[in-house]
């Protein structure tokens, strides 16, 4: 979608430009004013802002119908931006087809018009993207806020209003010059001071994702279309957080554990009592607990080595039953032979610590964990 939006500026410009040339050429501004001259630059506009707006809406239309989803209020927000946009764009064009032969202009303002807002995505600073009405891809629960759509509209917007005032037919060209310069440049102006400190990503508000959660200490959350997940993946979670604090390896009590995915790309950070993890992904393989045990064992050392770590994990997956999960982890992250050199050792150090009483492998765990000191099994 974000493709579309200097695709379509462009066509509404240029053909606007074209338009307003074919107007010119035949004469009708010269002719005796039978009709507001808005009401006919608006039956010419017409058509091109109907062809501009189908190049932003129809590819998403075709992909909703496709998948037989309906758009909600909120996503529909960057698309009614971009439908101004094209009108603010059609007029721009309109303008520049009243002073510029058409056969010259349309070609160079179509080009000229893709380039300035397709290219703003390659420039620094970052308030040139967020003022040129290139909207960024909005990521799963996020929307934008309303302020992101304004601020375009803002810039072209005031621009095309301030060309439309300049083209009154009354009052002294002198007010309709100043009146005209003060609603541009505002627009301009009031764009860029609201842009200016804005970082690559445009501002974006989260979360807005249907949640299911299912039972208590912790309660687990995450999209309501991974629902069926829920119950068995909360029930293995509380297990395995119970052994875990059973066998001395962690003091974690989270009352719930919300899939980040909701987040977006601005995961809200956790706490001690609520914790943020991307679930959707490992409850559907069945990494989700394994990946809560890795959560809760906080080694207190800045520098662990890899031996200790590894062994860490695998003593607490074996403890917990993801040894699987662990498996498949290592598995995906075998670099060759050091890799399963190093493998090798772990799994000869957790058999022998699983070999020895329960409080031998608590206080273990206790040294593994603790400050950086020399830890063996």
């Amino acid at each position: 979608m974000e493709t579309l939006y200097a695709l379509a500026y462009a066509v509404a410009a240029a053909l606007s430009c074209w338009e307003s040339g074919r107007l010119k050429s035949a004469r009708i501004w010269a002719l005796a004013p039978a009709r507001s001259r808005y009401r006919i630059a608006a039956n010419a506009l017409v058509p091109v802002i109907l062809l501009s707006w189908s190049v932003l809406l129809l590819p998403p239309a075709v992909s909703l119908a496709r998948s037989a989803t309906m758009p909600t209020p909120d996503s529909l927000r960057l698309p009614l931006a971009g439908m101004v946009l094209c009108m603010a764009h059609a007029v721009l064009g309109f303008a520049v087809g009243c002073l510029v032969p058409r056969i010259i202009a349309t070609p160079i303002l179509a080009v000229a018009d893709w380039i300035t807002v397709a290219f703003t995505r390659a420039v620094l600073p970052y308030w040139p993207r967020h003022v040129s009405g290139q909207f960024d891809a909005a990521g799963f629960g996020e929307v934008p806020d309303l302020v992101t759509t304004a601020v375009p509209v803002l810039l072209a917007g005031g621009i095309a209003v301030g060309l439309m005032i300049l083209w009154l037919p009354r009052g002294w060209f002198v007010l309709r010059v100043a009146v005209a310069a003060a609603v541009a440049v505002g627009g301009v102006l009031g764009a860029y001071r609201t842009a200016a400190g804005w970082s690559a990503a445009a501002p974006m508000s989260t979360g807005h994702v249907a949640m299911s959660c299912a039972g208590s200490a912790p309660r687990l959350c995450a999209p309501a279309f991974d629902a069926r997940y829920l119950p068995r993946t909360q029930r293995e979670t509380a297990k395995a957080l119970r052994v875990l604090r059973d066998a001395g390896a962690t003091s974690a009590r989270p009352t719930l554990i919300t899939d980040s995915y909701a987040d977006g790309r601005r995961p809200r950070p956790s706490t001690a009592a609520e914790w943020r993890m991307p679930l959707t992904g490992s409850m559907r393989s069945g990494d989700a607990v394994y990946q809560v045990v890795v959560r809760s064992l906080h080694f207190r050392c800045q520098k662990v080595d890899a031996r200790t770590a590894h062994a860490v994990w695998l003593w607490a997956a074996v403890k917990t039953g993801q040894e699987p999960s662990y498996r498949k982890r290592r598995q995906r992250e075998d670099l060759g032979l050091g890799t399963r050199k190093l493998e090798q050792q772990v799994r000869s150090d957790v058999a022998r610590l699983l070999a020895k009483p329960r409080a031998e492998q608590a206080a273990w765990i206790e040294r593994a964990l603790g400050p950086c000191a020399k830890k063996t099994p």
